[in-house]
């Protein structure tokens, strides 16, 4: 098993990530990325650890693996996948949306059925198992490129006003393609092993050399990361900011400059179909989503409970609309938790024996995210109120003899001194009014596309013929000349 350690070695290679002007170096010390990378640490340095229940015996490697990443066979599998899932996003209190353990369960459920991967001139099945040995061997962390440039989006890749906006194939060798162009949106690539590239948005006749699906280190010549803003820049103490200087996993526009890949790291080539299907097909898209539900319960839990230490604090957590508003947050966090639960008790084995949750009770709590999310930070606003926006500008004001003075007289609570309640209107600050908080609730927003998408996947596997069943019983159950109480 891997250890935080060896993770951050790894990161020492000559990857291009371009950030405020500049090549970065070092990036597992770079003040940008040195919160995010230590935190990754810790996340490998529990799942090496024998007593946290992290780890089992892979049956396609013989070895120990990161249970993150198993394949799960039945009910019980599921449970303890969510259990190790679980146990990493509580060390994120869920603000780390592309955890290694994301893209991990989408390339377990691209294994379980890597036949679909054969095929066609070329069959790339074989790459899929062996890559997810590798994975499960290696204990990698992969991030994910599958959103075209918003360049245009009234038009497809080859219809765009240049060839190669959009990553594509621009040249086939005998060992393998040339790839030019852009992706996006590289969450948490910059402090990543390897990059999963593909396209998740239709495609049509025409767009051949841009349908295609291919993993590639991340330090791979030609592969460029220009990333967003980092959040962890000039945030001196954790103190003042406790989140944004260790959860910040950063974005970043994944840029090709005819970049060589493999044939043995290529899954799918020039395949409009299998680019399209491939997702759903296997069970990729319901294990990988799966993952980001459980996560988004750590992350929900995590709030409800600091609007409820915020309520204690301000000494209001008695009156009547505080609890209402409680109670709200309470009930928006149980659906969560509830639908997760729910799409793991009445889970399925499919024709290869994978057990997938329940696709009704998975999409559903997705297609509410973007609602459910916004819904319960404004609650959070609503009780904190002003109170984060009182609190000194930083924990070094504490420390002076006048000003420490002051500040631990006039803002404190009962039974809780200055430090720990300043310590606590941080920390909501941080979720609900800095960039970090802003951008987390944009993620939350479209974490699965547009809303129209989110819910297009709770319509397509609702399973509607049982409702309508009950409303045709009911249409059947009388009719024009049926009596009432018996009488004509």
């Amino acid at each position: 098993m891997r250890k935080g350690a060896q993770y951050l070695k790894a990161l020492d290679d000559d990857r291009y990530v371009f950030v405020h002007g500049a090549r970065t170096k070092k990036i597992a010390q770079h003040p940008a990325f040195r919160g995010i990378a230590a935190t990754l640490a810790k996340l490998y340095d529990t799942a090496a650890d024998p007593a946290q229940g992290m780890q089992y015996l892979a049956p396609e490697t013989g070895e120990p693996a990161n249970r993150v990443f198993a394949i799960p066979r039945s009910r019980e599998d599921l449970a303890t996948r969510r259990a190790a899932i679980l146990k990493w996003a509580r060390l994120t209190h869920g603000l780390v949306g592309r955890s290694p353990d994301h893209v991990g369960s989408f390339l377990a459920g691209f294994a379980s059925h890597s036949a679909f991967f054969d095929g066609g001139a070329r069959g790339f099945g074989a790459n899929v198992k062996n890559f997810y040995k590798k994975l499960l061997s290696e204990d990698l962390y992969l991030s994910y490129v599958i959103i075209p440039p918003q360049i245009d989006r009234s038009k497809t890749a080859s219809t765009q006003e240049e060839a190669f906006l959009q990553a594509g194939v621009v040249k086939e060798r005998d060992d393998g393609i040339v790839i030019r162009g852009a992706q996006m949106l590289g969450t948490g690539a910059a402090v990543s092993d390897w990059l999963f590239v593909s396209c998740i948005v239709p495609q049509q006749p025409g767009d051949e050399p841009y349908a295609n699906t291919f993993v590639l280190p991340v330090s791979t010549p030609g592969l460029k990361l220009y990333c967003r803003p980092p959040y962890a820049l000039h945030k001196e103490r954790v103190y003042d900011y406790p989140l944004s200087t260790r959860f910040d996993e950063s974005d970043a526009l994944a840029v090709f400059d005819d970049v060589f890949v493999p044939w043995e790291q290529v899954f799918v080539y020039r395949d409009l179909e299998k680019v399209r299907a491939q997702f759903f097909a296997t069970p990729a898209h319901v294990l990988g989503n799966n993952q980001a539900q459980i996560r988004f319960t750590a992350k929900i839990q995590f709030l409800v409970g600091l609007a409820r230490k915020i309520a204690a604090a301000n000494g209001v957590d008695k009156i009547p609309g505080v609890i209402e508003k409680l109670g709200e947050l309470a009930s928006l966090a149980s659906v969560v938790e509830g639908m997760e639960l729910a799409s793991e008790a009445a889970s399925t084995l499919d024709p290869r024996g994978v057990a997938r949750p329940n696709e009704r009770f998975l999409y559903g709590a997705m297609g509410l995210q973007a609602e459910l999310y916004p819904r319960a930070l404004q609650a959070l606003r609503e009780l904190a109120g002003g109170g984060p926006l009182q609190v000194p500008s930083s924990v070094v004001d504490l420390e002076h003899p006048e000003a420490g003075a002051d500040l631990r007289r006039y803002i404190r609570s009962p039974g809780s001194p200055a430090e720990e309640k300043i310590k606590l209107f941080k920390l909501a600050w941080d979720l609900i009014g800095t960039e970090f908080g802003g951008r987390h609730l944009q993620y939350e927003m479209f974490y699965a596309g547009a809303p129209f998408v989110a819910k297009g996947y709770a319509f397509r596997n609702y399973g509607y013929e049982q409702a309508t069943q009950l409303v045709d019983a009911a249409l059947n159950d009388y009719n024009m000349e049926s009596a009432v109480n018996g009488k004509q």
